[in-house]
């Protein structure tokens, strides 16, 4: 089985105006020589001149998350179909600030891969414990069972990646060591193939949760890491490509 290719995605959450998009430009510019796949997931108003600007560049652009469902009376949600539409390559499903502040379970995340997947968008699923959970030491079966109930059997042979980032560590500047890091992305990697077989091993998965160009090198050389998902150090290009550059 191929290993997977690694993919740094800055996730750009509810920040950005359209005189951001000379970020993300400039991020396109610096990104042409990098060793992995690069995206960037604005707010949902711009993507589609995201998609414009970046066009012919390496930076694939995805949306931040998507309804369940294709069309309906839903007021203010977006669906997979209509990122597609804006020209989205992917999409984000699963983050936490979802799960904990919107109180996603298990299956509405995988009802949403399901969509992205009737889309055309190649999802990036995400997992992670709580504080918690973590000093509760259930932090592993937490979040393999997570995976399990996340991913459902229609990304048999299509391209996806998993997530993880523990609750704990979004946003707080906090990190696992590195250990943990592995400890964590090993069980992920083995719950992949339990559940899809030899294909599991050519999913990449990303660690987030205060990746910065500081930490950058050494997360991303851990074993089983294969990319990150980058929050708040993906809104600006020198800090972003700090990171890319980091493979």
């Amino acid at each position: 089985m191929t290993a997977p290719v690694p993919l740094i995605a800055g996730n750009w959450k509810m920040n950005g105006l359209r005189a951001s998009l000379s970020e993300a430009v400039a991020i396109a510019e610096g990104a042409k020589e990098a060793k992995g796949r690069v995206a960037i997931c604005p707010p949902s108003l711009l993507i589609h001149q995201m998609c414009e600007m970046l066009a012919g560049s390496r930076v694939l652009v995805g949306g931040q998350d998507a309804h369940w469902d294709d069309f309906g009376a839903f007021t203010g949600d977006v669906s997979a179909q209509m990122l597609k539409d804006a020209g989205a390559q992917m999409v984000i499903l699963g983050h936490s600030e979802r799960r904990t502040g919107y109180r996603e379970t298990d299956e509405i995340v995988s009802r949403k891969v399901q969509a992205a997947l009737r889309a055309g968008l190649e999802p990036i699923v995400c997992v992670g414990e709580t504080l918690e959970e973590r000093n509760g030491g259930r932090a592993l079966p937490v979040v393999t069972d997570q995976v399990r109930g996340s991913l459902p059997a229609e990304l048999t042979g299509k391209p996806f990646s998993v997530a993880y980032e523990p609750v704990w560590a979004i946003g707080t500047g906090l990190t696992p060591t590195t250990a943990e890091i592995e400890e964590m992305h090993r069980a992920i990697r083995a719950t992949l193939k339990e559940k899809f077989g030899a294909a599991g091993e050519g999913v990449a998965i990303l660690y987030g949760g205060s990746v910065k160009p500081s930490n950058a090198e050494e997360i991303l050389h851990a074993a089983e890491v294969g990319g990150a998902l980058v929050g708040g150090a993906s809104l600006k290009a020198t800090d972003f490509l700090a990171i890319v550059n980091a493979l």
